[in-house]
């Protein structure tokens, strides 16, 4: 048995040219404006490859860079001004900020309209709802994937390896919606191994390569790598040790090209979103 590759490159090219089509159709363009504060060089690249997303789909773009010794009140001050502009319709902070820089207090200065990438605490309460407009990129770009691979979540035993904010606890979420029976796992779940073994669908976010191995894997199961590694080589790798367990999986993400190009793609889905909804709103009151 060998898996099936679930290719994001390919999810995400489709998507793209869905969100190009209606933007085509649109009087205004949507527009995402991206700061990014200090000098990451990893941060830098993905701010570049917003950009160059937001050109590909025909979105209007901007990019603020603000000097590592930024001040909370300068960055406050540049989100207050985004947030009232009428033609930025997604305002998104490159993250991590600078150590002096406080996360939550960003996060949340955010209107919830334009937070495309849904970490304010009300867009997260609509998640938890399950009426949410806005969806956290990479899980949304996880259930594109297998939507479009017309795998059903529906019954399945669903299991979470990590409990992020940003990827674990809105992962687990959606699959809950998605009507799929879901164990979220930690560094203090007991047993991981037996654990995960049960998974139908196996998710991991852990940040450790080649952590999930074969032995940890149900045969057949559909395995999901969320992780960002680099080996001792220095080549880029997933969560999952990714030649052993694609013997025995039915489906799993390579890394690279895997979950990754889903989640700029589901930016720019928030960001269309947002727009319309902004839109819409604004029509109303006329």
């Amino acid at each position: 048995m060998s898996a099936t590759i679930l290719d994001g490159k390919l999810v995400s090219s489709a998507k793209r040219e869905e969100i190009k089509h209606t933007v085509s159709g649109m009087n205004e363009k949507p527009g995402l404006a991206v700061i990014i504060v200090g000098d990451d060089p990893a941060s830098k690249i993905y701010v570049r490859n917003k950009r160059r997303g937001c050109e590909e789909v025909g979105f209007n773009s901007w990019v603020y860079e603000m000097p590592a010794t930024t001040t909370q009140k300068e960055l406050d001050d540049k989100i207050d001004e985004l947030n009232e502009k009428n033609d930025v319709h997604g305002i998104l902070v490159q993250l991590p900020l600078p150590a002096h820089l406080c996360e939550s207090e960003v996060t949340e200065r955010i209107v919830p309209e334009k937070d495309v990438d849904a970490f304010t605490s009300q867009n997260c309460g609509h998640i938890l709802k399950g009426d949410a407009h806005l969806l956290p990129c990479t899980p949304a770009g996880i259930m594109e994937i297998l939507k479009y691979y017309k795998i059903d979540v529906s019954g399945k035993e669903c299991v979470v390896v990590g409990r992020s904010n940003i990827v674990g606890k809105p992962m687990a979420q959606l699959l809950l919606a998605a009507d799929g029976t879901v164990t979220i796992c930690h560094s203090r779940t007991k047993n991981l191994a037996d654990v995960t073994k049960r998974a139908d669908i196996l998710v991991s976010a852990v940040g450790k390569a080649h952590f999930i191995t074969r032995d940890m894997v149900k045969s057949g199961a559909v395995v999901i790598d969320v992780g960002m590694n680099r080996d001792e080589n220095g080549k880029q790798t997933g969560d999952v040790d990714f030649d052993a367990v694609s013997e025995i999986a039915s489906y799993i993400t390579p890394v690279p090209g895997g979950v990754g190009p889903m989640t700029i793609s589901m930016l720019l889905q928030n960001t269309l979103a947002a727009a319309m909804n902004i839109m819409n709103w604004r029509g109303s009151l006329q």
